[in-house]
């Protein structure tokens, strides 16, 4: 098979398609034929050389995939050769065949083709597993989304929505703040001319935010737990600002607020197969409704994933960035 390897660490013009050995799925695993991928910010970090697959994880970037199954493994039950899936992935994505612990799969969505669901797994496990398992988001409170128009902030938006939350969104620019708007977000606020401590408390008479959904780390913690609403819970899932801020234990006490921070990837395959029962249960009966939908910007073949990394590098997409497996490439 062909898959977009790295041979040493770098720019998007690193990226080399090549042929790779097979896959060979073992026990609790199914082979995937890929149909499409998507594009995530672990791809580019790991491209970098700062953020290597966890151990016995395929080399090649890509944490998230649609297609058909090709092959079950030993010990594999309930799913069939032939059925049309995604998976939330470790590695592996970009390539023609990935192996998928059992446990990651999900069907594709009724009236949701293929190539779209592949924006599905990551991002909405992401939002799923930090905003309402850890953060325990409830009906009438209010989410602060930080990247509105994000892959993760543009689902992070709709499940807010769905669920009966008011919804504050930052992002630059106008045009972003409105593509949010029409996902439903309420409050607006454009991160580059404004205070987002101040507009949102403006918004909530002072309240603040029952929960933050976070990317940036470092450079918001200070902010962030200003912004927070008493018993307001952080949700930190990137570190774009730094790795290294200094966090105020006496404004967090006074909120009786907490902060978390995870990270999908490295978490242990029992752990991601809960979270992915969870999305299954919660989230694919909305998107089969047409309630939550994945925003995509741009679909490129998958022999050209340089050039979707100077995509999300640009900054200026809303949604997901998905590469198509090509016969032809």
């Amino acid at each position: 098979m062909r898959a977009i390897t790295i041979p040493e660490p770098g720019g998007p013009e690193v990226l080399v398609w090549t042929e790779v050995p097979d896959p060979v799925p073992g026990e609790g695993e199914v082979l995937v034929d890929v149909v499409a991928g998507a594009v995530n910010r672990a791809d580019l970090l790991q491209r970098r050389g700062f953020y290597d697959p966890p151990p016995g994880a395929s080399p090649y970037p890509g944490l998230e995939c649609s297609g058909r199954i090709a092959a079950l493994g030993p010990g594999v039950s309930g799913w069939t050769v032939g059925d049309e899936v995604c998976a939330l992935l470790a590695g592996g994505g970009y390539a023609e065949r990935v192996a998928v612990p059992v446990g990651q799969l999900l069907p594709v969505p009724k009236g949701l083709d293929p190539v779209t669901a592949a924006a599905l797994p990551e991002v909405t496990a992401t939002v799923w597993s930090n905003v309402f398992m850890a953060a325990r988001l409830r009906p009438g409170e209010t989410l602060l989304v930080h990247g509105g128009a994000s892959g993760i902030g543009t689902m992070a938006i709709q499940l807010g929505k769905a669920v009966g939350a008011r919804v504050a969104v930052t992002a630059g620019g106008p045009e972003k703040l409105a593509r949010c708007a029409e996902l439903g977000a309420d409050i607006l606020i454009d991160y580059r001319t404004q205070d987002f401590v101040d507009e949102l408390r403006r918004a909530t008479d002072g309240a603040g935010a029952d929960v933050i959904l976070d990317i940036m780390g470092a450079k918001y913690l200070e902010p962030n737990v200003r912004a927070l609403a008493v018993n307001g819970r952080l949700a930190v899932i990137g570190l774009q600002g730094g790795v290294k801020g200094e966090l105020n234990l006496g404004a967090l006490l006074a909120k009786r607020a907490a902060v978390t921070a995870t990270s999908l990837r490295q978490r242990p395959p029992e752990e991601k197969a809960a979270i992915v029962a969870a999305v299954r249960e919660h989230v694919w009966p909305l998107v089969e409704a047409g309630t939550v939908r994945p925003v995509v910007h741009r679909t490129l073949p998958l022999a050209k994933a340089a050039e979707a990394h100077r995509v999300l590098e640009d900054g200026a997409h809303v949604g997901k960035v998905l590469l198509i497996r090509d016969a032809d490439a």
